[in-house]
């Protein structure tokens, strides 16, 4: 079974969620959207099902495709630790320039108000 990841690495597949988190939607307007044939969307649409990224509801003869929240839960988690990661990162970062500023200048770190000019 594929994971989220690997489903949304495709570009096709990227736009169809872009699409799908607007509205709801029938395969036919995402083939007339993506300019890719009708097999090509169901075989894309498989992939995002069966991720469980998308969704399908029956509508008379129609199939009407919307996102499932639920299944990105995987990819906000890991998202989260990436944010994490990178927050603790930024504000070490952020340290380290304010001091060099600071050793520079010969003292404390200089802060401009705004409005100020130099």
């Amino acid at each position: 079974m594929t994971d989220a990841f690997h489903a949304i690495a495709d570009a096709k597949r990227r736009r169809i969620l872009e699409l799908l988190g607007r509205d709801e939607l029938p395969a036919g307007a995402l083939c007339a959207a993506l300019e890719v044939s009708a097999p090509a969307v169901s075989q894309h649409l498989k992939v995002l099902r069966d991720t469980g990224l998308v969704r399908v509801r029956v509508d008379g003869q129609r199939r009407l495709y919307s996102l499932e929240p639920a299944g990105f839960a995987a990819v906000e988690r890991w998202l989260a630790t990436m944010r994490g990661f990178w927050a603790g990162r930024l504000d070490a970062l952020e340290q380290v320039l304010t001091q060099a500023d600071a050793n520079a200048r010969g003292g404390e770190p200089c802060s401009i108000e705004e409005g100020e000019t130099s």
